[in-house]
């Protein structure tokens, strides 16, 4: 069955195309990873990833200003948690797909 197709304005479009943006940037996605459904400090998520502190830090406040990550401070450490869920539907949907295609085109090539 197919989904009504919904109309959308320049406006909506765009910020469409900013959560993508978003998420296309795999130190990004790295981190919402490490992150999952819990709360972790920068040296934590530093640790974790293997990146260094200035870039983690960087990638955090881009998510924050997108209200993908919360804060909260505590004393001198800042705590990060994802706060939008749907990103890891999105993540998801993506990766079921690319698994889909990957097992046809595997598929497909052991026949040769």
């Amino acid at each position: 069955m197919k989904k009504k197709k919904k109309e959308l304005n320049d406006a909506a479009l765009e910020m469409i195309a900013g959560r993508f943006r978003l998420m296309s940037e795999p130190m990004r996605l790295k981190i919402l990873h490490t992150l999952g459904e819990r709360e972790m400090n920068v040296s934590d998520i530093v640790a974790a990833t293997g990146a260094n502190q200035a870039n983690v830090s960087k990638h955090l406040g881009i998510l924050y200003d997108a209200g993908v990550v919360t804060r909260r401070k505590e004393g001198l450490t800042v705590n990060y948690r994802v706060s939008d869920d749907t990103i890891f539907e999105l993540c998801d949907v993506v990766c079921s797909r690319l698994k889909s295609q990957f097992d046809l085109r595997r598929f497909a090539l052991s026949d040769l």
